[in-house]
């Protein structure tokens, strides 16, 4: 029997330490989905296609992980897709009273999936997608935290502002 797991979020854009975790889960899992959500009540600077292209570049030397992007709640989309483990990262003591929250929600709704949560290397634990996207708009250098794909579509959106 297949074991999936998908790691949901917005992805705006897609860091190392996103990577990292992608990595290690898919050493736990038979497969894994990276679910791109579309989030519009985040007001994503890329796009939901954008997002959900850079992570599947950025992604695709792990062969058990594919990248989709969706709407609605992640527990109906790992329902839908077979997907029995929600995936999250807590990158400090910050983290973990949304993510506690959301967890209890999303056992509430389906209690059939279960959530896990990871916690990155040492070096991404204060890397978040916000302050990457801070830094690139203020001309800082990110090439440390993300992907140079990333890097060179932020570089783009930023010279535009």
């Amino acid at each position: 029997m297949s074991v999936g797991a998908m790691y949901p979020g917005t992805f705006d854009p897609i860091t190392n330490g996103h990577h990292e975790l992608v990595r290690r889960a898919a050493r736990l899992f038979d497969r894994v989905v990276v679910a791109v959500a579309a989030s519009p009540h985040k007001q994503p600077l890329l796009t939901l296609d954008e997002r959900t292209s850079l992570a599947r570049e950025v992604l695709a030397d792990i062969d058990n992980v594919s990248v989709d992007s969706y709407e609605g709640l992640t527990v109906d989309y790992a329902r839908q897709h077979g997907l029995g483990t929600v995936i999250r990262g807590l990158r400090a003591v910050a983290d973990f009273e949304y993510e506690f929250q959301l967890s209890s929600m999303n056992r509430h709704l389906r209690p059939d999936v279960e959530t896990i949560f990871l916690c990155p290397e040492a070096q991404y634990t204060f890397i978040s997608a916000s302050l990457v996207r801070e830094v690139a708009a203020l001309g800082g250098d990110i090439s440390a935290f993300v992907h140079p794909a990333v890097q060179r579509r932020l570089k783009k959106e930023y010279r535009h502002h």
